[in-house]
């Protein structure tokens, strides 16, 4: 990964003429579009098409960020105070914009689908903008929105160049120059001869103004719980955080209020150490350079110093607390902005996907040494939380609230209010407790297994363009085994795959992937572990039918265990795990014969869905509408499988998957996710899919998300799985329809 270390400025380049737009507007558009031009202070221009408010050029901060769908939470959220936004998601504006009016039902007077009650980005830069939008929330367009608030934003930019550059030159001030036979004379004289037609203005950067002090509220502000969930402290009355907003996301308050908690929001100059009505102190995220916001820093460091309460802070929070101990920040080259973000916890040594927003970091080296370092980003080393060794005060970098991102670490809420209660109960002040234990006990709970020879089930006889993606990961669990030094066997019938070429596995056999050969391979090679999950259907179901015999031949089944594989391929067994975890399914019967199958559909009610269970590539599945269809259906299925599931039909809804994998230590990602352009109905193998989904909103793409994370934990899967769900199109409702204890297309895709 490029280096966060910032450079000298780069010299000016060449005057030349701006770049047109790298794609059209629509064809059916009847009005001109006007073309406005994006200006970088290294003397580059790129010319795009206007889809926002058109009535000013502005100027601003250029950086980039990386987030796959939330882009009405990212663009209210107060960090991105005056900066121009890239986002380097190809298309944008898909799922649309939901209601500005419906507000928030626990915090009442704040709207529910936003994160303040403005946008707050100068200006946004996209790839492609998609005009028409579907998402049942959705009550207007991206671009219609923008007009609201009277921001511009221009599409045909080439954004993956833009972020290109942005990383390796480093983040640099830009501005959005429109005709001024459009929006009146310039401002500033034109830098360039092209530049006459435009208004030009002058560079504006928003990191020397106190952006903290445009975004922070007036005026205190009390959000209470309700009182059947208040988590009341030993004064009778709810636990109340203060909270000091230099640019706080709602989402921060919604994570404290629903859990309990009575939040007390104040101005970002507020003296909170003159206030003792409070139980804990909390320092939201924000905008701009740490050190412009000296009164907040000022108000910090006395109350480090008089360690009243247990202290915690997010993003811009962060930063200032570790300002007010003493350490020192700097500004990032191009700095973190994004939703995929890993951070290391140093005490667990688990990895969290976070959520991030960020331009300047804490200097770990400058730390006082009563501070350690909590997270680390796993990508460029730069610092991600910090926490006090005898205190429970401490801060994190990234977002645990999310909104746009994911939930992963939404935990730390929980850590700081149980710190709070402790406190309370006891009148003594402990560092905090992080959940996850020590790296040494992880290690000692899951030590690496140490094997010299290892059996691959490959993936067995393909047709011409169907099954790929598992030559695929035969493939590249091959190549993972033999840059570990593991001596790797194969078996695979399929001379035209990628897994079988010469010089990839270190010994091929050319036979069928079934028990009676993987036996004799067995006893033959003798080898250490054997790999059921990186051949498909074939190789899971041999794995199913040798459970018993492994252990005796002296093999080590290595990935996901046999009693979890058997877990997803039972269809009674998945839907019993599921149902222990409070986990949606499908109203749904077993069945292993046809009386019993239409038995169950008459008590369900017609049209229901059948699922053979054991199965290759959904045979004997289908819909019925009634007991003749079902009958015939179900002859069929039991042709190919002993038990078949008789479900709930949700014919029309969208079928979602989520590819997902987890190690021995727990550490769970999600790899990618599709959207099946057909609704359900029609066989994932059969339909046409898009990578990563279209029409999710942030809420309902790490709804499942979360889902799939929690799910593949409770099951035990280790290595790769593939989740699918259905999703009402007109609500949150959601079934988790199956689990495949292996590599689906969404990998292969990703």
């Amino acid at each position: 990964m490029p280096s966060q270390v910032r450079s000298a400025a780069p010299a000016q380049v060449a005057a030349v003429y701006p770049i047109p737009p790298v794609s059209a507007p629509p064809c059916d558009q009847v009005e001109p579009s006007t073309i406005a031009t994006l200006v970088l202070q290294d003397g580059s221009s790129y010319q795009g098409i206007s889809f926002g408010a058109e009535t000013k050029s502005i100027s601003g901060e250029c950086v980039f960020q990386t987030g796959m769908v939330g882009y009405p939470e990212s663009l209210t959220d107060p960090s991105y105070r005056g900066q121009i936004l890239v986002l380097t998601f190809p298309l944008v504006g898909n799922y649309g914009v939901p209601s500005r009016e419906t507000m928030d039902p626990l915090l009442k007077d704040l709207p529910k689908y936003f994160e303040s009650n403005e946008i707050h980005i100068a200006g946004l830069i996209v790839g492609q903008y998609s005009q028409d939008y579907s998402h049942y929330l959705a009550t207007s367009s991206l671009g219609a929105w923008l007009k609201e608030y009277n921001i511009p934003a221009i599409y045909g930019i080439d954004t993956r160049a833009m972020t290109k550059k942005i990383r390796s030159q480093g983040v640099m001030l830009g501005k959005i120059l429109f005709p001024t036979a459009l929006v009146g004379p310039t401002v500033v004289p034109a830098d360039e001869a092209w530049m006459n037609e435009y208004q030009n203005v002058d560079w504006v950067d928003p990191n020397e103004r106190n952006l903290v002090a445009e975004v922070s509220l007036k005026e205190p502000k009390i959000y209470s719980p309700e009182p059947s969930t208040a988590l009341m402290g030993p004064h009778g009355k709810p636990l109340r955080i203060l909270a000091v907003d230099v640019g706080m996301k709602y989402n921060q308050i919604r994570c404290f209020v629903a859990r309990g908690v009575e939040v007390k929001v104040v101005p970002w100059d507020y003296d909170f150490n003159a206030d003792t009505d409070y139980d804990g102190l909390f320092i939201s995220n924000g905008p701009g350079d740490p050190t412009m916001t000296k009164i907040t820093i000022a108000h910090l460091t006395k109350a480090l110093q008089i360690a009243r309460t247990p202290i915690f802070g997010i993003c811009l929070g962060h930063q200032l607390l570790a300002l007010a101990s003493g350490a020192t920040t700097k500004k990032m080259k191009f700095g973190n902005r994004g939703h995929n973000i890993p951070c290391t916890d140093m005490i667990s040594g688990r990895c969290y996907i976070s959520s991030q927003n960020h331009g300047y970091a804490v200097d770990v080296a400058s730390l006082p040494e009563n501070f350690m370092e909590l997270f680390v980003n796993a990508n460029d080393g730069s610092n991600e939380g910090i926490m006090h060794k005898t205190l429970p005060i401490f801060s994190v970098q990234f977002h645990p609230e999310s909104t746009p991102g994911p939930r992963d670490t939404e935990y730390l809420f929980d850590v700081f209010i149980k710190a709070v209660d402790d406190f309370r109960k006891t009148g003594t002040l402990k560092a905090i407790t992080m959940p996850g234990g020590t790296k040494e006990a992880a290690a000692a709970l899951n030590p690496r297994v140490s094997v010299r020879k290892v059996l691959v089930l490959g993936s067995g006889g393909l047709s011409i363009g169907q099954a790929g993606e598992f030559d695929y990961s035969g493939s590249q669990a091959i190549k993972a085994l033999k840059e570990e030094g593991i001596y790797t066997v194969l078996i695979n019938p399929n001379i035209a795959t990628i897994q079988t070429s010469k010089g990839l596995a270190d010994k091929v056999y050319f036979l069928p992937v079934t028990p009676e050969f993987v036996r004799k391979v067995i006893l033959r090679e003798k080898p250490d572990g054997i790999y059921v999950t990186f051949g498909g259907q074939t190789a899971l179901s041999v794995g199913i039918k040798m459970k018993d015999e492994f252990a005796g031949l002296g093999v080590r089944v290595l990935g996901t265990p046999i009693e979890t594989i058997i877990a997803t391929e039972d269809r009674e067994v998945f839907a019993q795990r599921m149902l222990s975890i409070g986990e949606k399914i499908a109203q749904a019967q077993t069945a292993v014969t046809v009386q019993e199958a239409i038995a169950a559909a008459n008590e369900i009610g017609y049209p229901v869905i059948c699922r053979a269970a054991f199965a290759l590539g959904g045979l004997g599945s289908g819909f019925a509408n009634n007991d003749e269809e079902l009958a015939e259906l179900t002859s069929r299925a039991f042709a190919t499988s002993p038990q078949v599931l008789i479900e709930r039909s949700m014919k029309g809804w969208k079928e979602i998957e989520y590819e997902v994998v987890r190690d021995c230590r727990d550490n769970c990602i999600t790899v990618c996710n599709m959207e099946n352009f057909d609704p359900l109905g029609i066989h994932t193998g059969d339909s046409i899919v898009v990578a990563p989904s279209q029409t999710l909103s942030d809420e309902d793409y790490n709804m499942l998300r979360t889902t799939a994370v929690n799910v593949i934990r409770h099951l035990g899967v280790v290595g790769e799985c593939n989740i699918q769900y259905a999703l009402n199109p007109f609500s949150k409702e959601y079934c988790i329809i199956e689990v495949n204890a292996r590599l689906s297309r969404s990998s292969a895709l990703a």
